[in-house]
């Protein structure tokens, strides 16, 4: 994993707002890589002690916590989000389009060269 995408990703779920989700895949796109998915969760687990990140706010893209139901690590973000005025619906899923973080990834900017004929 890149040095580039990982600053890119912690960078990302620290900008999630309070009351708002977002998903592992969603997260890796906006970082640059659409399949990254389980970087972002690797990293949420190995680093959001020490860069304070708010890990609660990533779910799968089902939109349910990713953790088995019932655990202590489970309890403990279904706690965490219902505070900040996340709700959970049947089957302890979430509503995407009311609670999902609407980050737009932004467009590739590409070098505009004209072409050169008789250069």
């Amino acid at each position: 994993m890149s040095e580039v995408f990982s600053e890119k990703v912690l960078k990302l779920i620290k900008k999630i707002p309070e009351g708002k989700v977002a998903t592992y895949g969603q997260i890796a796109a906006l970082a640059g890589k659409p399949q990254g998915s389980r970087g972002v969760a690797w990293l949420l687990h190995s680093c959001s002690e020490s860069h304070k990140l708010p890990w609660q706010r990533v779910l799968n893209s089902k939109g349910k916590i990713s953790f088995p139901p019932g655990t202590k690590s489970y309890r403990q973000q279904k706690k965490l989000l219902i505070s900040e005025g996340v709700q959970f619906g049947e089957g302890d899923v979430i509503d995407m389009s009311v609670f999902q973080w609407k980050k737009k990834v932004a467009p590739v900017k590409r070098a505009s060269q004209k072409p050169r004929m008789f250069s």
